[in-house]
């Protein structure tokens, strides 16, 4: 078969863009338990009757509150042209659409998917998920219920062969009992059992897992903000968290029969934290922030899809570089690329991606 040398990302993403262009419908959820028609919905303006909330900063869609028939709705509803500037970006709600059917059958069968939002419908032709409206906020630093949700909500994706890459504040929502995640645009199919992610051939990024998604999206970006005592605190609640995040996904992935390379990467993982934890916390800090940082100013570059933060990211390692340079190589934050030049080179490359993501702003 010719495509059977494809990474998971180029399968999907040829099969996604193939969908697309076939003009083929696809929907999930029941119409009929809609607040309003799918035409009626798509027609709505800040300034319809039960519009109370409209809210336009994701890159992918616009999400209206809706108060209609004594209850409150999100409707989500696509951009013309979706702000990040990537396959992954044009064809991230036909994928958002894909997971959450997937989602409803696991549901209907009995799946337990805490903190993960169950829309009632959603279109591609109609460019719509609608859902019920979750009160809340966006999070900004986590505490202990926020990542011990969180990541409860992660792992539940995990076991059922989901890898959410998207743990960006703008897509989750603090209820005061746990933490939501409603936008799936960039979560995508892998095998738990045999597979770290769904990157490459699915054990090519071992780097990349929940805990390190987590904080290369939101915590270290929320950080930034924080006091470095207080940064660091909350950096060690959500790895302390983690460790027993991943020992728990380790010993269920176990029972469900994961092979050796798998439970040897989760356990390592719990393992290398808790050590670092005892021993240098500040150490860790410095390392996984530098790998948080660069991995999100990466993704940012390659989807055209900077802001403010993007910058500051860019600054943090800048000064990282110049005053850790010894302590980022000695433990190994640096990336094989990066490694193989001297510091000033390395410098002026983070300043230069600093320049780029000015010209990519939002």
């Amino acid at each position: 078969m010719a495509g059977s040398d494809l990474t998971l990302d180029e399968a999907r993403q040829r099969a996604n863009l193939a969908f697309i262009a076939s003009g083929v419908e696809f929907a999930f959820g029941d119409a009929a338990a809609l607040p309003l028609p799918v035409a009626a919905l798509r027609a709505l303006t800040p300034d319809s009757a039960g519009v109370e909330a409209v809210h336009d900063g994701g890159l992918t869609a616009e999400v209206l509150c809706l108060h209609q028939g004594g209850r409150r709705w999100a409707v989500k509803r696509t951009r013309a042209e979706c702000r990040v500037r990537n396959r992954d970006g044009e064809t991230s709600f036909l994928n958002e659409l894909h997971r959450h059917a997937e989602l409803a059958a696991l549901r209907a069968q009995g799946a337990a998917l805490p903190g993960i939002v169950a829309p009632v419908y959603g279109s591609l032709r109609g460019g719509l998920v609608v859902s019920p409206w979750i009160p809340g906020r966006h999070p900004e630093e986590l505490d202990e219920r926020q990542a011990r949700t969180l990541l409860q909500a992660g792992c539940a994706l995990i076991e059922h062969g989901f890898f959410e890459w998207d743990y960006s504040a703008g897509n989750l929502l603090d209820d005061g009992e746990r933490l939501w995640l409603y936008d799936l645009g960039y979560c995508y199919r892998f095998d738990p059992l045999t597979q770290f992610n769904s990157a490459g051939h699915g054990r090519d990024a071992p780097q990349h897992h929940l805990a390190e998604r987590i904080e290369g999206r939101h915590l270290f970006g929320a950080l930034l903000d924080a006091p470095s005592d207080a940064a660091l605190a909350a950096f060690v609640g959500f790895k302390q968290a983690a460790v027993r995040a991943y020992e728990g996904l380790h010993d269920r992935l176990a029972a469900h029969g994961a092979n050796s390379a798998v439970l040897d990467h989760y356990a390592g993982l719990a393992a290398g934290w808790r050590q670092a934890l005892a021993q240098s916390p500040q150490r860790l800090y410095l390392l996984d922030g530098w790998r948080a940082h660069a991995s999100d100013l990466h993704d940012d570059l390659r989807g055209r899809s900077c802001t403010p933060r993007t910058l500051r990211r860019a600054r943090w390692l800048q000064q990282a570089l110049i005053d850790q340079a010894d302590l980022l190589r000695a433990g190994g934050a640096l990336s094989v690329d990066e490694a193989g030049l001297d510091d000033a080179t390395l410098l002026r490359l983070y300043r230069e991606h600093e320049a780029e993501a000015a010209r990519h702003q939002l």
